[in-house]
């Protein structure tokens, strides 16, 4: 199944082929989530401390291997090699620390191990050490787990309707456009989205994730958003001293580059899992939490998908079971496909590519325009300005 040539059914066809581009299925499945869990061999499920654990410290090893590289031997390298060795290390660093961003991630939705203490405190300081407040969007996030594909209560990258698009969306559909917005999605989205909440579910007043009384949080979960902003604070701080002690360049070297690499990719990755042309979302009249949840596709981002812990290509599986540590999801994946069927989507389109038609092909939202009963309440990509 396929939009754009590249969307797929349990990938029977090699990527390089094309397919009829065709619509996810939006009716109720033939299948309930328990029947998709009994495909799912049981150890699937179960979590390991020390497993989890060396995850991060095989991550954790690879980026300090890195910045040591940079420090002791980028100097000896002439200008002109030093233009290339420090972009190289900021992308081969923030895409190891994405890794890491995704594991303080699998802490969120406890998925790192069988204690929820623990799962807390490794999340809190990975995601404080890359300037992430944890409680605050893990309680964001579990909310868009709840609600994804509903177009009322979900909370990030939630399409508008054509009639609620901004003026200035036409003057940006065309090619310079999409350039310029790409460019500012992937450098300034995700701080944007925290503090501003950009391109997230419309709240009745301002909403930011370091407000602690912000209408995204209940009152029981205030006290841990000032814990998260106590953590960004530290780990803020910290950069702070080593900028006196060694200067703003060299903090930005180190560190500041990879975290514009780890902010661009979360961002990128969120993106395209919850956007194509294939994908339909709904309103409260159609919803429903398994619908949403099928409303999602996996990626392929070549030996980036190992390095990002497969969140890439098993982003399904982690919808429907997101307790279920990532070193297992691609077993469940598989395991589930055969139950799944045409409701399993795989776009194996590159990512630079499909990126850029996503940007293209999914400005709004809207139903079918012969508004029948089969179609109510279930809206699709349209680009039509």
């Amino acid at each position: 199944m396929g939009a754009g040539g590249r969307m797929t059914v349990q990938s029977p066809v090699k990527k390089s082929e094309s397919v009829k581009p065709r619509r996810a299925p939006s009716s109720k499945p033939p299948f309930t989530l328990s029947q998709l869990k009994k495909a799912i061999p049981p150890h699937c499920f179960n979590r390991s401390v020390l497993q989890s654990f060396s995850y991060v410290v095989y991550d954790l090893a690879i980026a300090s291997v890195l910045c040591y590289v940079a420090l002791n031997y980028f100097h000896l390298l002439s200008p002109l090699l030093s233009y290339f060795a420090w972009p190289a290390y900021w992308a081969v660093q923030g895409s190891v620390l994405t890794g890491v961003w995704v594991i303080a991630h699998e802490c969120g939705h406890h998925a790192f191990s069988d204690y929820q203490w623990l799962d807390d405190l490794v999340g809190l300081i990975l995601h404080s050490c890359l300037l992430v407040p944890y409680f605050s969007w893990k309680y964001s996030h579990r909310r868009h787990h709840s609600n994804t594909g509903s177009l009322e209560r979900d909370e990030v990258f939630v399409p508008k309707e054509k009639s609620k698009m901004p003026w200035f969306s036409r003057y940006l559909n065309n090619s310079l456009g999409r350039l310029i917005t790409l460019t500012i999605t992937l450098t300034l989205g995700w701080p944007m989205y925290l503090l501003f909440n950009v391109s997230g579910r419309p709240y009745d007043r301002f909403a930011c994730h370091y407000d602690p009384y912000g209408p995204i949080y209940s009152d029981r979960e205030r006290l841990q958003i000032y814990v998260s902003d106590a953590g960004v604070l530290a780990a803020m701080y910290g950069l702070y001293r080593l900028v006196v002690l060694n200067g703003l360049a060299w903090v930005f070297c180190i560190y500041g580059g990879p975290l514009l690499v780890v902010n661009g990719f979360l961002v990128l990755i969120t993106f395209l899992q919850h956007t194509h042309p294939a994908l339909p979302h709904y309103d409260s009249s159609e919803w429903d939490w398994l619908k949403g949840a099928l409303a999602t596709v996996d990626r392929d981002y070549g030996i980036l998908n190992k390095v990002f812990h497969n969140i890439t290509d098993t982003h399904m599986a982690h919808h429907l079971f997101s307790t279920m540590p990532h070193y297992h999801a691609m077993e469940a994946t598989k395991a589930i496909k055969p139950v799944l069927g045409e409701y399993y989507q795989f776009d194996g389109t590159p990512i630079y590519k499909a990126m850029w038609r996503e940007v293209k092909e999914c400005l709004y939202v809207e139903q079918d325009s012969n508004d029948g009963a089969n179609v109510k309440g279930v809206f699709w990509y349209k680009n039509e300005l």
